[in-house]
This record gives C-alpha cells, structure tokens and sequence, in this order.
C-alpha cells in the first residue's frame, strides 16, 4: 500500500511537467513583420536590421520577420494592406501610413527636419529656371517619395511636361539625368549628396530646391497590433543598444515628427496622381493641384 502511495506521489508532478511542457512547445510564437525601404539593396538591410531582429525577438518572445521594398510603391501595397506590424519609414511614406492606414509613430528617424527636395540637372543643361523644363522630360521619384514625388509636383507648379519617367530609385533618376535621357530629375539633397559621386565625370546642378523643410521619417506600429505588445515594443526599441539604434537611425526617448503639412500635400497630389500615371505626357497639369 504504502509502495503504491509512493509511486503516485511522484508520478503525478512528472505528469503535469510533461503535459506543462509539452503546451509550451506547442504555443505557436507570435510573428511580427518589420517593413523597410531598401531601394535595392535588400542583403544590406538584412545584415543592418540583424542585431533589433534579435533583440526584438528576445525581449518579446516572438518571431520577428524583416521584410524589405524594393521601392516606395511596393512599400504603400504592404502599407494599405496593413501587412506590416512595424514600419521603418522615410517621410512621404509615414504620411500616407498615418492618414490612410491608421499607423502611429512612435519615434523619430535621424535627420529631422534637414532635408529638402531639389530639382537636378547637368551642370552643362542651359536651363536657369524651373520654367525652363517646360515641355521637357523630367523624371520624378516613385509615389510615396515627399522628396521625389510630392513636393516635386508642386515645384513644378503650371507647367506642361513633354513626358514624365519615374526611376524605381534615387540613383536611377540621376543615371537618367546622367545619360541624357531626362533633362532633369527630383530627389532629396541627402540622396543626391550619396549617390553623385558614382557618377565619374558628370557634375550635377541644383535647378530648384524646395523651400520647405521634408520632416524626418518615422518607426511607425500597425493599427493590428493591440495595446499591450504596442507598449511592449516601444520598450524594447527604446532598450535597444546604442550601437543598433544608431545603425538602424531612429532616436529614442523622442518624439515623431510633425506631418500634419506633409499630409496635406499628399491628399493634395493624390486626385491627378493616378492620371499623371496613365498618360503622363502634356495631360500633368501641375496648376490643378491647390496649394495646401
């Protein structure tokens, strides 16, 4: 009798260590998809998102997935869809993220408030003006750029261009103005300064440079993700160590940027931006677009 209690008195914790054990390899860990602009270079981003993957993936026992768009354009898909739980954003996309995804930012990305969109052309061009590019071609950045593609559109205010090109990256709209194939092209000061080296013997000239200030991207949560874990991922950005923050560049302990005129350019653009894609020849009237 005595031998029987015995063996129950041991066997009924190992059962339940078991049963215990065996729930915990079976939780499925919850997924948390990262989305970032890679404009290309995706293998780059992998290796630069690797330390916050693991860190993330510590501090909130979860699978973290990091997923990079090639552009801007495959980056709003992602967006509209709401597919992303955490979003590395520049400007124009954080904007579009915010009033028509219902995304919240969180913190801000290095460079507030510094950068500006400009107009380039070849330092031999003879244009002086922006007037000049009238009935030209001019390449723009991919919808989703504040830098190449919204404020652009402004700058551009009444003319009537020969025929828009939209390069797939900031570099591809400077091998354009390179190669003669557009007279001019839009992209950021930041991304002009980064890339115009590559281009041996060539020197490029601001034409135009846009006299607002493009506000810094933002990390931005998905309107998916509930209120707890948005709490707990803030926290685990914030402990993040200085090393990744400073190699991902977003900034801690701050607040987002402020894109409340952003955003108002962006709706501004968007009634002729689906008409300027469909035929984009004398139809892009820049005039039709009020000011925000």
């Amino acid at each position: 009798m005595h031998s029987r209690r015995f063996f129950w008195v041991f066997l009924v914790p190992i059962l339940w260590l078991l049963v215990a054990c065996n729930g915990t390899e079976n939780k499925p860990l919850k997924k948390l998809v990262i989305g970032v602009v890679s404009y290309g270079e995706g293998s780059r981003s992998l290796e630069q998102y690797a330390d916050l993957k693991e860190h993330l993936g510590a501090e909130l026992k979860s699978l973290i997935e990091l997923e990079p768009a090639l552009n801007e354009i495959q980056a709003i898909d992602q967006i509209e869809r709401q597919n992303w739980d955490l979003v590395f954003a520049p400007p124009g996309l954080a904007a579009i993220a915010i009033s028509q995804a219902q995304y919240v930012p969180v913190l801000p990305r290095e460079g507030g408030d510094q950068e500006q969109s400009v107009i380039v052309v070849r330092e031999d061009d003879p244009s002086t003006a922006i007037k000049d590019l009238g009935n030209q071609v001019v390449a723009l950045g991919q919808k989703g750029s504040a830098a190449g593609y919204y404020f652009p559109v402004f700058n551009l205010y009444g003319l009537t261009l020969a025929e828009i090109k939209f390069g797939a990256t900031p570099k591809e709209v400077l091998k354009w103005v390179d190669g003669g194939e557009v007279v001019a092209g839009a992209l950021s000061l930041a991304e002009l300064e980064r890339f115009r080296s590559e281009f041996k013997g060539t020197q490029f000239r601001i034409l135009y440079r846009d006299s607002h200030l493009v506000p810094s991207g933002s990390v931005l949560i998905g309107p998916d993700v509930d209120d707890a874990l948005k709490e707990q991922l803030l926290e685990a950005l914030e402990s993040a160590s200085p090393r990744t923050k400073r190699s991902i560049g977003y900034i801690s302990n701050a607040q987002p940027p402020d894109y409340e005129y952003l955003i108002k350019v962006v709706k501004r653009v968007q009634p002729i931006a689906q008409r300027i894609r469909e035929k984009p020849a004398p139809l892009y009237e820049a005039a039709e677009v009020p000011a925000p």
